[in-house]
Parts: C-alpha cells; sequence; structure tokens
C-alpha cells in the first residue's frame, strides 16, 4: 500500500532533474492535485537550494528549484515569498546559474504572484545595489504585474517609481535605470516624464531596449490607452498555469543525449521581436536605426537579443 508520505516522494522524484528533456506533464499535475500535502516540501527545495547554492551551480539538470518556485507562484503561497527573495538575494550570479532564464524571465511574475500584494521585500530587493541587477529587474517589474493584475494601484506603484527616480535608486549605470524606465512608461509616465529625460541626459539608460522618442510617444497616447495595453499583455500576468508556462521551453525536447540547458524560453529572433514590437498602436514596428547598425557589444552590456542578461552570459557566451 503507498502511502501519502510515499506519493509525495514519488512526484518529487520525477520533479528533481531534467535528464531526457522530457517535460513532467503528469508529475506536475499530480503535485497540484496534492496542493497542501506538497507544499512544505517546495519551501524546503527552495531553502535547501539557497543553503547549498555553491554546489548546484554545475548541476545544470536540477530543476526542483525552478518546478518548486513555479508551483507556489501557481498556488499563491506566500510563505515562499521570503525563501525565493533570500534565494535570489544570493551574490553576484549564482541563482542565475542555477535557474538559468528564470531571474530574467519570470521572476517578476513569480514575485508578484507569491506576495499576495505585500511589496516590502520586492522593494528590498530593487533598493539593494548588492543584488543582481536583473533580479532588481525582476523586482521592478512585480509592481508593475501587480498593477496589470488589479492588486496594486497604478499611481501607488508609480508613486514608488518615482521615489526610485528621485534618491533610492544610486546614480550610476545599471540595467535597472532601463527597466525603472520601462516600467514606468507602460504605467503611463507622465508624473515622472521630467525625471526620464534627466537620465537619458546622463546616459544611465541602454536606450537599445527604449528611446526616449518611445517614452515620448507612450504619453502622447494618452493614460487610458497605455494602462488598457498593459492590462491586455499576457506577458504582465500572475502565474496561474505551470504547465502552459514551461511546457514549450527549449529545454523539453526528447533527445538521445541528457539536456544540460538551462532554460532558455525563446530564441533570439523571437525575444528581439517581442521587444520590439512592445509599442502602442504598432505592433509591426521596425528595429530603429542604432538596432540595425553592427556595433561592437562589450562583454558586460546587455545582450541585444533582449534577454535582459550579459552579452557574456548570453549570445557572447560561445564567441
Amino acid at each position: 500500500m503507498i502511502t501519502q508520505d510515499m506519493n509525495i516522494q514519488n512526484i518529487l522524484k520525477k520533479l528533481e532533474f531534467n535528464n531526457d528533456g522530457i517535460f513532467p506533464h503528469q508529475a506536475l499535475l499530480d503535485a497540484i492535485a496534492n496542493r497542501d500535502q506538497i507544499i512544505p516540501d517546495l519551501l524546503e527545495i527552495i531553502k535547501q537550494a539557497k543553503e547549498n547554492a555553491e554546489k548546484l551551480i554545475d548541476q545544470k539538470t536540477y530543476f526542483a528549484p525552478i518546478y518548486a518556485m513555479y508551483l507556489l507562484a501557481q498556488f499563491r503561497e506566500k510563505s515562499a515569498y521570503p525563501l525565493i527573495v533570500e534565494f535570489f538575494s544570493l551574490p553576484g550570479e549564482i541563482s542565475l546559474d542555477i535557474t538559468g532564464d528564470v531571474a530574467t524571465e519570470s521572476l517578476g511574475n513569480i514575485l508578484a504572484s507569491v506576495s499576495c500584494g505585500d511589496t516590502s521585500l520586492m522593494k528590498k530587493l530593487a533598493e539593494d545595489k548588492n543584488i543582481n541587477e536583473y533580479v532588481r529587474c525582476a523586482a521592478l517589474e512585480g509592481f508593475l504585474i501587480l498593477v496589470a493584475c488589479g492588486e496594486k494601484s497604478r499611481d501607488e506603484v508609480m508613486s514608488y517609481y518615482q521615489s526610485l527616480f528621485r534618491g533610492k535608486l544610486e546614480r550610476e549605470y545599471s540595467f535597472v535605470w532601463t527597466k525603472l524606465v520601462t516600467c514606468s512608461t507602460y504605467l503611463y509616465p507622465e508624473e515622472v516624464f521630467e525625471d526620464i529625460r534627466q537620465v537619458y541626459e546622463e546616459d544611465l539608460i541602454e536606450s537599445f531596449f527604449i528611446r526616449f522618442e518611445d517614452v515620448k510617444e507612450y504619453l502622447a497616447s494618452g493614460k487610458e490607452k497605455v494602462l488598457a495595453e498593459l492590462q491586455r499583455n499576457d506577458r504582465y500576468s500572475l502565474i496561474e498555469d505551470i504547465i502552459s508556462e514551461m511546457e514549450w521551453w527549449a529545454c523539453f525536447k526528447p533527445s538521445k543525449q541528457p539536456y544540460i540547458v538551462t532554460p532558455v524560453p525563446k530564441a533570439v529572433k523571437k525575444k528581439m521581436k517581442k521587444r520590439i514590437k512592445s509599442r502602442i498602436g504598432q505592433p509591426d514596428y521596425d528595429a530603429p536605426p542604432e538596432m540595425k547598425k553592427e556595433k561592437k557589444i562589450g562583454r558586460n552590456e546587455p545582450c541585444p537579443c533582449g534577454s535582459g542578461k550579459k552579452y557574456k552570459k548570453c549570445c557572447g557566451a560561445n564567441l
């Protein structure tokens, strides 16, 4: 006779590694069906991942923390909030090395989901200059997602963004400034327009991803249209279905060789198209002239594919 505990352990075993590249559809359905029983184990997985992070860096097929975070996000499990924040507060790029593109693609959605509207820990991530810049970006995006799903007011979040422009964010170049300008723009940037102008003048932002002309066009579109576009954008939503969120990842393709690739949600070309099609009213927007020029990219600069990762960690890794 199989006990409940044995059943949970069998599910967790199937979610531990991604050695064959096959998406564990049934195991995830079983985890969801046993939600209350499996939550303590999922929380423990994240806790152990933080405590043993150095040992996990080279285990590229170890997926347990990734599944745990997505499941807990779908469950809206608030007790996962501090654990996930602590994990992604690890120094340098350790958390990114363990979870691949989760930080740049879905961490904002995960944080918003487990926060249950409590933004205190996301503020802690966003404002700590010792934390990885892409993790900080995800925290900023979490605020935007909470507005998009109706859990926070646009004015409350814009007020927080304004405080970052006006002193809470260190006045030195990082991709965090680009994310702050982008998120503010998607919320209609009337209160911070002059702050954004100053950011461009101080060269704190990577205009490859959003130009000052784009900001002005959003402003000219009108608040109602900008906010309606935000609500229609599936990118800015809570985690509601782990299967639809993960099953299409490139690493889930059967192969004769074990997959050791960390999750790469989209091919470079698709990601570029997604980034440059985001402007309101211009779904067929072409890349601006500066995108088309051949330009030497620094290894520590944001990758031009739009992943949000550094060039040396993305498209430049094999050059």
